[in-house]
């Protein structure tokens, strides 16, 4: 039983990464990302996930700094944009995003997307970064099965995470399959499609049998199959419901009910197809 928002997976260097975390995706830099942050943390949240691109490394930073949660007890993770993948560009975009963050180390630092043609620089300088220990844990994000099986032919370390879209909608079980059998944790963004879960027959009903919403049990359902996930809002009843998933537990019939909505669904690019 998964029973609180400390709640860990160990990645494949021992770091313990919490298994719900808060996204900060389109989350206005400034007052509104700060107070989602403290919002989060209040509600037991360990684990807040931003990106260069996202333009709010800065308000996640003094969030955390203004929480009354220690540093030491906040997984911090930020990634490098396409426009700074290569080797050189993405030693000096991590020594920005932790001036932005006003930190000493994150402690996962992702690949945005997998550029064609320099993801494998930008890896060679991750792993740098991960040495210096600027970086406590290294991976990627929207990395497909192909992308992985690249990287891991010249990598001397791992990626230890895999962010990619994961829903009811777009499972990719081969690629969720790939992941698990590298030691690679699996992550979620876009875990409850922008609320559009709750539009869901199947989930509603489920819903409805534990007193919970869609996106909780959506988000539940993430949990149980140890994948990673970190829904996104800025509202705080939102933040402390999605939070609210640690008191029920979702049958094996349940959780074959959600594994067979799958429909390839996107809610996002597709990685190999980004041109940007």
């Amino acid at each position: 039983m998964i029973e609180s928002t400390h709640a860990a997976v160990k990645l494949s260097n021992g770091i313990e990464m919490p298994l719900l975390g808060l996204g900060v995706w389109r989350s206005g830099p400034g007052a509104e990302t700060e107070q989602a942050v403290r919002w989060a943390l209040d509600a037991g949240y360990r684990h807040i996930d931003t990106a260069a691109i996202y333009q709010n490394e800065e308000s996640v930073g003094k969030g955390v700094a203004e929480s009354d949660v220690p540093r030491d007890e906040v997984f911090v993770t930020t990634k490098v944009w396409n426009t700074d993948q290569g080797y050189d560009t993405t030693l000096r975009a991590m020594e920005t995003s932790l001036k932005k963050l006003g930190l000493e180390y994150v402690d996962l630092y992702l690949v945005h997307w997998p550029v064609k043609g320099k993801f494998k620089d930008t890896w060679r300088a991750m792993e740098v970064i991960y040495e210096s220990g600027k970086a406590k844990a290294i991976g990627v994000s929207n990395f497909l099965v192909h992308h992985l099986e690249d990287l891991l032919g010249s990598a001397k370390v791992a990626p230890m995470v895999n962010q990619v879209e994961f829903h009811p909608r777009l499972q990719q079980p081969e690629l969720l399959a790939f992941d698990q059998k590298h030691g690679i944790a699996h992550e979620a963004w876009a875990p409850i499609m922008k609320g559009r879960v709750n539009d869901i027959p199947e989930l509603q009903a489920i819903a409805k049998q534990h007193g919970k919403s869609p996106v909780q049990v959506t988000i539940r359902w993430e949990l149980q199959k140890g994948v990673v996930t970190i829904p996104k809002s800025v509202h705080q009843e939102r933040i402390v419901n999605n939070a609210d998933v640690f008191d029920f537990e979702l049958t094996a019939d349940e959780l074959a009910t959600i594994d067979g909505l799958d429909a390839g669904e996107r809610v996002g690019p597709h990685p190999d197809e980004i041109d940007f």
